[in-house]
């Protein structure tokens, strides 16, 4: 029998390669642009996000075993699967349309679905929302720092 979190964190995973449809030119076109001063951790944002999905699959696990199958579970896990689908689709589509105000757009509407997330999470579960603060957190760091580099590369804004 296929467990309920092998489904999440399948779904998690597949939704997660998404990100990985650029092509050479794309990111060509991101490791040319200016970045700002206080920048130092850059090589440590692909770990940064796997613990922050790990955190956010764990949470729809959680919520998924208090009340599996029930219509309101299965809205909530809706609102999970479209701030994955926001927060992945930042790199391919911002690299894309090579427009750093399309990233900073994706990533300010993931901090809103994410608040609305941790909302409706809070009511059925502490820990599942506690698992959530991650991507509060760091969602808005990401979000900043785009915005920091369109100003710093306005020709790419």
């Amino acid at each position: 029998m296929i467990k309920s979190w092998m489904v999440i964190g399948g779904v998690t995973f597949l939704v997660a390669l998404a990100a990985n449809v650029i092509t050479p030119s794309d990111r060509q076109w991101f490791k040319r642009l200016q970045r700002p001063r206080w920048l130092t951790f850059e090589a440590a944002i692909p770990l940064i996000w796997t613990v922050i999905f790990i955190c956010g699959a764990w949470s729809a696990y959680i919520i998924w075993e208090k009340n599996p199958g029930t219509t309101p579970t299965w809205l909530i896990m809706g609102l999970y699967l479209l701030l994955e689908i926001v927060t992945i689709a930042y790199t391919p589509v911002m690299f894309r349309l090579r427009s750093l105000k399309v990233g900073t757009i994706l990533g300010g509407a993931g901090f809103i679905i994410g608040i609305l997330l941790i909302l409706a999470v809070l009511s059925v579960s502490g820990w599942a929302a506690l698992l959530l603060v991650p991507y509060l957190l760091w969602s808005p760091i990401g979000t900043y720092t785009t915005w920091q580099m369109a100003s710093l590369n306005p020709q790419d804004a």
